[in-house]
């Protein structure tokens, strides 16, 4: 995966390793005639979250696209639990949505919870669903409906006293802008459902470091990065970030 701006590339390079993964995260940096590499770090870990809020599936491997992870036909935060009013809900409303699993197979996805017969929604859905104007902090985005047994399923395993809703987000859909909530992005840069960008990134060194000031540990899952980076300096993730989009 290439991420590009005006003077530097950011760039993945994958090598599987039987079980696992092993990326060497490396930065190109375009300002002189002669490039140069500097390793920064290594990503060991890959994850992805078909639905935002929902359980994620760790990965070996991942294509990287604009809106975010891909593998197969799942993508990362596609799907979105709504109310009834189009505002999107996430664990912070319904902690049971981490409970919730999903997968893919045979032109559907599949969830999965505790307690709970499996659903299984079309990937394709049909184009008589009404497409909904969501809001996502704030934010217009667009969604398919997925129907009333996915709308059931979810308000049932949710014990929820009102009626949520799911969509799905379809590539020709009108996606997010996250300038209009963070100023460091520019004009061309598009979300679906992910609260700001399409790649989160965490390092093991920062959750270290935080782990250090809390008396109750927290652990990587809590923080649903797609990309967890080990072999730097805790907030190495953050600096990075920083002079990438000063340049």
């Amino acid at each position: 995966m290439e991420a590009v701006t005006k003077h530097r590339t950011l760039l993945l390079w994958a090598v599987g390793l039987g079980a696992s993964v092993a990326v060497t995260w490396l930065l190109l940096s375009r300002r002189k005639k002669k490039r140069q590499l500097r390793r920064v770090g290594e990503v060991y870990q890959l994850f992805l979250y078909p639905v935002k809020s929902c359980r994620g599936i760790p990965l070996q491997e991942a294509e990287c696209r604009e809106y975010g992870l891909k593998n197969g036909q799942l993508r990362d935060r596609h799907w979105l639990v709504v109310k009834e009013d189009k505002v999107h809900v996430t664990a912070r409303q319904e902690p049971r949505m981490v409970l919730i699993t999903a997968t893919c197979g045979k032109g559907h996805l599949t969830l999965s919870a505790p307690e709970t017969d499996d659903l299984q929604i079309p990937l394709k859905l049909p184009t008589r669903n009404e497409i909904f104007t969501c809001k996502v902090h704030g934010n217009e985005v667009q969604g398919r409906d997925c129907g009333e047994e996915a709308s059931d399923w979810v308000t049932s395993f949710l014990k929820s006293s009102q009626t949520y809703r799911m969509v799905y987000f379809e590539d020709q859909m009108k996606p997010r802008n996250p300038i209009n909530e963070y100023p460091l992005y520019n004009e061309n840069d598009q979300v679906a459902y992910p609260d700001l960008a399409p790649f989160l990134l965490l390092s093991e060194a920062s959750l270290a470091n935080l782990n250090t000031k809390l008396e109750k540990k927290v652990t990587i899952r809590n923080f649903r990065p797609n990309i967890v980076i080990s072999g730097c300096d805790a907030f190495a993730e953050v600096r990075l970030f920083s002079s990438v989009t000063s340049s």
